[in-house]
């Protein structure tokens, strides 16, 4: 019997979102997600099955990562990183010139955000942002 568990890497993450049309547009124009699977329309035979598994939601592909939308929250509920589950999800990004156009493009766009910050022990730059239900991203680039 082994003494611990090898896992490999992350195969999929589901974040819970409040609005499901909001957030997938905010992934899919803005971190470049595209819809891999979604909930049939109500009526659709196969509704019943997929609210199972999609909750109403939606699978989105970005590379290797898959990540879900799950439309349960309840309207005007909001993350907050100091309650017991996720602190913050980070996407690596190629270079700090990447980290400085992601600034630009929060900016034009009105997506809240914080300044690029270095974390010399971890040899990273950072860019703290928030998706429309508060959940804290952030974008990483290692320094050279």
């Amino acid at each position: 019997m082994a003494a611990q568990i090898a896992p490999g890497p992350i195969h999929h993450l589901r974040l819970t979102v409040t609005d499901i049309n909001r957030s997938r547009a905010f992934y899919t124009s803005l971190l470049g997600f595209e819809v891999a699977v979604d909930s049939p329309p109500e009526g659709d035979p196969n509704e019943a099955a997929a609210r199972t598994i999609l909750f109403g939601g939606c699978v989105m592909i970005r590379g290797n990562l898959l990540m879900g939308l799950r439309p349960v929250a309840p309207g005007g509920d909001r993350f907050n990183e100091d309650r017991v589950g996720l602190d913050h999800l980070s996407f690596s990004v190629g270079s700090r010139a990447e980290l400085e156009d992601a600034r630009r493009l929060f900016k034009e766009r009105g997506v809240p955000h914080g300044e690029i910050t270095r974390l010399p022990s971890f040899g990273i730059d950072i860019l703290e942002f928030r998706d429309p239900d508060n959940i804290q991203l952030e974008l990483t680039a290692a320094v050279v």
